[in-house]
């Protein structure tokens, strides 16, 4: 659902609120959300709704809508959930912009008419639904605090859209204890009406947000969200929780919010794709917030790790392989540049280890010397707790290089591991937004997530590319099968639409005696492959209905034979169109290739090793469409198959642009041609460069009239 992003404005900057239900009793929501907005220096007119009137928190309470002169921004609905369509009614025909409804006891616990009924009336009414099932929003733009969480949420710089209310809540107190500056908090609940990428469409331009934190239960309009992320990511980091990672998670996170997680995979491979960054842990994404949103970005992939410990070193050495830091390895200058810090015994390889005897000013040279080298990118402080170490000077060392490094742009992230004083160290300089940790795992993790964005920005394109297929043929065939009542296509006609995209295929003909058969054969050259042509029998092998590796003419004809009196004995009421002769595929690489309509996403393209062992291996990953070659090119590097293709043990390269062009080509067709729910090919069988590859079996799966998808 696409909004003016001027509109949205008046959610995150009201210069009223209201609301409704408004409790005299301190204990109840109503009382708790005006107690924020009234004690969060909020500075528009708070209006509490509430039909015994009176004054609550020295403001006076209005009976009703009808003593509120003018408009309202916001309104907060905070009543029973049996008084919340009332509620909701009498704000929209008061011309009340926005709304949060706090109230659950809808779609996540089945009342899912209830919810539609509420959210119909308000948009025929111009009013726009946040919730329902919400802890409210936070907005340091307008200093208003419409939550019902503890107060005090201190103005800063990281964004957070929550599905979750009761995570949400704990994370107002999770920021508070480690200092994070919040420039907006919104807690999204059952997205009736505004979800996260409405609300990203103002974050994305908003001077108070630097990084953007969202946890997400489950995606509905997925293709808008792609869209506004792909505008988000390159102005500044989102980093995205996202819970039902796993089949039972999954499963829980449906039955939480009423909205489906889909499949992770997907998930996973699509917000990679827009440049998002996807975080394990709570922890952890706050963390990456915290300080994507205090660094700048890296001039290039250089990193050198400097420590007063060997094995700390290694460790972080083993976290920088699995988050894909690049460790600078140039050992001469490496030498020239920190020897100066270094002792004999220490090492200049990198890790650079200054030894366990360093002292804070060993610390300041080796940190000075790669700050100023222009072939260092970025830094890794390790700090093991010792005997001979001038503890007192600990603290200034890291804040003072620290500072020096951020107006140097250059990262510089501590670790800092020992004792009380070294916890000390770490849980106050982290409250004043020094970049220092207790782990080196997340150290590292951080650095990671910073050159994953680094990379996103650096290699992104905004192209798209899309192949020449023949739209009007595609559309007939798919006709043809919707006037025969089938949700599928058969053979030749999967035949058909392959010629129409242009994606080459074994030769082959549909015969209807033996001697049509033999006769093909003969021309197309030994071995071949028969295979029963039926719209009544989708599963061909189960049949009986497919022969391979066909040599001469006495096999083909025993083949035909056996084939029909097969299919006949074992689905006896099958309308038999006759048998398909092709050409015998010799061996290559098989890969599968295919395009659907994602529930959460829409049209999604997905790649990986193909062949029987699909199911097992599911070695495949997936990508949003439109798309260009170089993220078809990304996404086959990420199977674990992929070197396969680039030639193993002696074997030739694989046309890997012939798959490439089989990828836009699908993912054309799924673009284009809104009648076609599925598409795979699988095998997908690829040969030496400049060979090709051939489609040896497609399965197309036509769009149910409603435009779900035919299960037929």
């Amino acid at each position: 659902m696409s909004h003016d992003q001027t509109e949205i404005k008046n959610l995150f900057e009201p210069r009223s609120v209201a609301v409704i239900g408004a409790s005299h009793n301190s204990a109840k929501i109503g009382y708790k959300v005006l107690e924020n907005i009234v004690r969060g220096g909020f500075g528009g007119k708070v209006y509490p709704i509430n039909p015994k009137g009176g004054e609550i928190l020295g403001v006076s309470v209005k009976k009703g809508w009808d003593e509120i002169e003018g408009s309202v921004d916001v309104a907060c609905t905070c009543v029973p959930s049996k008084f919340a369509f009332e509620a909701v009614k009498a704000a929209a025909d008061h011309g009340t912009k926005f709304n949060l409804v706090i109230t659950s006891g809808f779609s996540e616990v089945g009342n899912i008419e209830e919810e539609k009924r509420l959210t119909a009336y308000a948009t025929d009414h111009g009013m726009r639904i946040l919730g329902p099932n919400i802890f409210g929003m936070y907005s340091a733009a307008a200093s208003v605090d419409a939550t019902f969480g503890p107060g005090g949420i201190k103005a800063g710089s990281v964004a957070i859209i929550t599905q979750s209310g009761a995570l949400g809540l704990a994370m107002i107190g999770k920021t508070a204890v480690e200092n994070i500056g919040i420039s907006a908090l919104v807690s999204v609940g059952n997205k009736a009406d505004i979800d996260e990428a409405d609300l990203l469409s103002y974050l994305v331009d908003d001077p108070n947000t630097r990084s953007i934190l969202m946890y997400i239960e489950g995606v509905r309009d997925g293709h808008h969200l792609v869209e506004v992320l792909t505008e988000v990511t390159p102005k500044k980091p989102v980093v995205v929780i996202k819970s039902g990672r796993s089949a039972r998670g999954a499963m829980a996170a449906a039955s939480h919010t009423g909205s489906l997680a889909g499949s992770d995979a997907v998930f996973d491979a699509i917000m990679r794709q827009c440049g998002v960054l996807r975080a394990e842990s709570i922890e952890e994404a706050f963390n990456l917030c915290k300080f994507l949103s205090d660094t700048s970005v890296p001039r290039g992939e250089n990193t050198v790790i400097v420590t007063n410990g060997g094995g700390i070193g290694v460790l972080a050495t083993d976290a920088c392989e699995k988050y894909n830091v690049k460790l600078f390895d140039d050992h001469e200058q490496l030498h020239e540049v920190f020897s100066k810090a270094t002792p004999d015994f220490g090492s200049t390889k990198n890790p650079i280890d200054l030894t366990g005897g360093a002292t804070s000013a060993d610390y300041w040279e080796a940190l000075k010397a790669a700050r100023d080298h222009e072939r260092i990118d970025s830094v890794l402080a390790l700090y093991c707790e010792t005997a001979v170490f001038d503890a007192d000077n600990l603290k200034a060392m890291i804040r003072e290089n620290s500072e020096q490094f951020k107006q140097a742009g250059k990262p510089l992230l501590f670790s800092v591991f020992g004792g009380a004083m070294s916890e000390e160290a770490v849980g106050s300089l982290t409250k004043e937004r020094v970049p220092v940790f207790g782990d080196v795992y997340e150290t590292v993790a951080c650095l990671g997530g910073l050159y994953s964005y680094y990379r996103h920005l650096k290699d992104r394109s905004e192209t798209v590319d899309e192949a020449e297929i023949d739209v009007a043929a595609i559309e007939e065939v798919i006709q043809g099968a919707r006037a025969d009542r089938r949700g599928f296509l058969l053979a030749h006609e999967g035949q058909r639409l392959m010629d129409a995209a242009g994606i080459a295929l074994p030769a082959s003909t549909v015969a209807r005696t033996i001697d049509e058969a033999v006769a093909f054969a003969e021309k197309a050259g030994y071995p071949v492959v028969l295979k029963i042509v039926s719209r009544d029998i989708l599963h061909k092998s189960d049949a009986g209905g497919v022969a391979l590796d066909l040599e001469n003419r006495d096999e083909v004809v025993d083949a035909y034979q056996a084939i029909m009196r097969s299919c006949r004995e074992r689905v006896p009421d099958a309308r038999i169109t006759g048998i398909e002769v092709s050409e015998m595929v010799r061996a290559g690489v098989e890969l599968i290739v295919g395009a659907r309509r994602d529930a959460s996403f829409g049209p999604i393209v997905m790649f990986g090793l193909g062949g029987i062992y699909v199911e097992v291996m599911k070695d495949v990953t997936f990508r949003a469409v439109p798309l260009n070659r170089a993220e078809a090119i990304e996404m086959m590097k990420e199977i674990r198959a992929y070197p396969l293709l680039l030639g193993v043990r002696g074997e030739e390269r694989k046309d890997i642009p012939c798959v490439v062009d089989t990828i836009i080509r699908l993912a054309t067709i799924i673009r284009k041609c809104e009648g076609i729910s599925d598409i795979e090919v699988n095998p997908l069988v690829v040969y030496e460069q400049g060979q090709g590859a051939r489609a040896v079996d497609v399965r197309v799966m036509l769009s149910s009239a409603e435009g779900g998808r035919s299960h037929a």
